[in-house]
């Protein structure tokens, strides 16, 4: 059966390269749907226009121009040139006629070449050993409430006990649904800002609105052996914030410790009177339990 992360990123063709979608506010922050949402949303549009399960998505890059509302959207999609062995294509998200994203998508097939895995995977206590995290957002953030979170990597956030801004820990789908690449795109903007474990209450005034995501897909999906109810683990972190501006760098691994997806975004650091909060949440205090 299709679970509320399907039916609320589903896109249907109503014409060449053209699709509907409906975005729902079970998947806002506060004022405005997550950008990994918008991102899944697009990468089902694209992997219709694609028409080709063998060209996995190897890279996509989302930009949000601004925040979109809850109801129907169009999904204009153009391929934009389709090799022997890669395919790209173009996507423009619009409400009403207005552009709200613009991204870019590559697909293709898996390539026999020089292969390496020098990254590794965080030793942290697996996801039963951890109380899951939340508190208050997960009643003031609808979003919060689609996942199941187990905080692992980082100090809490807006604790005053970080000394870097890094962040992480287990996170499945509240109802249980096999990884796809539409569900890792959601996954690489799901989790609270690294920047927030750096800062203390009231340091920063603002959301963190997205800028720009870019996803590259790194391992095969669903993983093999994994099942519906699997966890896997995410890992965040920004080393450079400055005017108004911070990087973040994300990493989601399978619970075997195979890296799945990397991701890089660029983000606004706002205040309340000029934040546009579609993407990350405003500051409050996170609980264990």
């Amino acid at each position: 059966m299709p679970t509320r992360f399907d039916r609320d990123t589903a896109v249907r063709p109503v014409g060449e390269g053209v699709y509907e979608a409906r975005l729902d506010a079970g998947w806002w922050i506060v004022k405005g749907p997550n950008g990994g949402y918008l991102a899944a949303v697009l990468l089902h549009a694209f992997q219709q226009a694609v028409g080709d399960p063998e060209r996995a998505p190897r890279s996509l890059t989302v930009h949000y121009l601004r925040p979109p509302a809850e109801g129907p959207a169009r999904v204009e999609t153009r391929i934009e040139r389709e090799g022997r062995s890669l395919t790209t294509a173009t996507a423009r998200l619009l409400q009403d006629g207005r552009l709200q994203a613009l991204a870019v998508g590559a697909f293709a097939r898996p390539r026999e070449a020089l292969s390496f895995h020098h990254a590794r995977m965080p030793e942290v206590e697996p996801p039963e050993a951890l109380p899951p995290f939340g508190g208050d957002a997960k009643e003031r953030i609808p979003m919060r409430r689609q996942f199941e979170e187990r905080w692992a990597i980082g100090a809490l956030p807006w604790s005053g006990d970080g000394h870097q801004a890094l962040a992480g820990g287990w996170i499945r789908l509240a109802e249980p649904r096999p990884l796809d690449a539409p569900l890792v795109a959601a996954l690489t903007d799901a989790w609270p800002p690294a920047i927030f474990s750096y800062a203390e209450m009231g340091a920063l005034l603002g959301g963190v609105p997205t800028v720009d995501l870019t996803i590259h897909f790194r391992g095969p999906l669903p993983p093999p052996g994994a099942g519906p109810h699997d966890w896997v683990l995410t890992v965040f972190r920004s080393r450079e914030a400055s005017e108004g501006f911070v990087e973040e760098d994300g990493e989601i691994w399978s619970r075997d410790g195979v890296l799945l997806a990397q991701s890089r975004q660029l983000a606004m650091v706002g205040s309340p009177r000029r934040a546009p909060h579609f993407d990350r949440a405003p500051p409050m205090r996170y609980t264990i339990g």
